[in-house]
């Protein structure tokens, strides 16, 4: 375990450690029973996952005489919903798992979110153990805390707040990402760097070849971004605070995402925030908040990556502008119908802009759905 790196979440008697590094699923046995010692475990996975990654993990933890049951669910982003929601619940329970034994996300956002929310809920809550295998999830979604599933009226509006025990990011799984995939995911290492790291946006830049590549540099980038995400749920777990600026692009992706009915053929949540980001830059420069070089710069290196950026980017027809405004107002960062938005004074310089004006943001869709 020496060479992997381990950032630490800072949260009082909550506070778990994050590790990165090479051939962590097969040593996720030693890590799970110094955790929990006697404990036994269910691992939330998907199908996809499984077939790859499901064998080796549950041989390391039989090699620390840790007792597993899988609970193998569809890859998607469909799984985020209610019916799986109390599959897995009911999975747990069947399991004969009790209040102390452990839950193990082992996949992407999508499984990170609802084996959280699953592990929050069943016997009055759970401990888990989060164990990303996509970049999205293992520089996002598998730290902080935020658990949930979708409902029909949009993203991620039902869950709750439940802190893993341990963030177990084994790079060498990102090695059967597709690129398609790996895009995604980097376009969250991106945004650490457009919120306020303008440095690390740079470096990105200059370095986005090796961080696909592999190696060093994807390891860096990957702890470069897990820093940023700990600070910021250090200082304010609940997102009350400046955590929304970790939303930078989210508000326009989400809206997308909802549009496309979460078709991943069309649209994955990170293509989903990249074409977020860009519209976030230039709808700041649009209500001179920034350069429009500033937004120029962000679709320069999201095209150079493959990344979409334009909401034309999207194959399929999408619905109006205007049920793309009712999408962003039931999204959860509006405050009694105030639109919240995180919006830019130039790379690597958010912020929360509060009230912004409803008939802006709708001539802004308009303008760029007709592009």
């Amino acid at each position: 375990m020496s060479d992997a790196v381990t950032i630490e979440v800072g949260l009082g008697a909550r506070a778990y450690q994050i590790r990165i590094g090479k051939g962590l699923v097969a040593k996720a046995g030693s890590e799970i029973a110094a955790l929990k010692p006697g404990a036994r475990t269910a691992i939330v996975t998907d199908e996809n996952v499984a077939s790859r990654h499901l064998e080796t993990l549950t041989q390391g933890l039989a090699e620390a005489s840790i007792a597993a049951t899988p609970i193998i669910l569809p890859a998607g982003e469909k799984t985020k919903s209610y019916a799986m929601l109390e599959r897995v619940v009911e999975g747990l329970i069947a399991a004969k798992l009790e209040r102390n034994d452990l839950v193990i996300a082992f996949g992407g956002g999508v499984i990170g979110d609802l084996a959280g929310f699953a592990a929050g809920i069943a016997r009055r809550g759970m401990p888990f153990v989060q164990m990303p295998t996509s970049l999205l999830a293992q520089v996002d979604s598998s730290v902080g805390g935020k658990t949930g599933i979708n409902s029909p009226q949009g993203k991620n509006l039902v869950g709750l707040f439940n802190q893993p025990k341990l963030v177990l990011a084994d790079t060498d799984v990102l090695d059967t990402l597709s690129l398609r995939e790996f895009r995604a995911g980097y376009a969250e290492v991106a945004k650490y760097g457009l919120i306020d790291r303008p440095d690390f946006f740079t470096w990105l830049e200059k370095n986005w070849r090796e961080v696909f590549a592999g190696g060093a540099a994807r390891t860096e980038a990957i702890a470069q971004s897990c820093r940023a995400k700990a600070d910021v749920v250090a200082r304010d777990e609940f997102e009350t605070g400046d955590r929304a600026l970790l939303n930078l692009g989210h508000t326009f992706g989400h809206a997308l995402e909802a549009a496309t009915a979460y078709d991943s053929s069309r649209l994955v949540h990170g293509e989903g925030v990249a074409i977020g980001m860009a519209l976030a830059h230039r709808f700041s420069s649009r209500l001179n908040l920034a350069s429009p070089d500033d937004a120029a710069r962000v679709e320069a290196h999201l095209q150079a990556v493959g990344l979409p950026y334009r909401i034309s980017d999207i194959p399929g027809s999408l619905p109006p502008a205007e049920k793309l405004f009712e999408y962003i107002t039931q999204d959860k960062k509006v405050t009694r119908g105030a639109l919240t938005f995180i919006l830019t004074r130039g790379i690597g310089q958010s912020f929360i802009a509060k009230d912004v004006p409803q008939s802006e943001v709708l001539a802004f869709l308009k303008d760029n759905l007709a592009e």
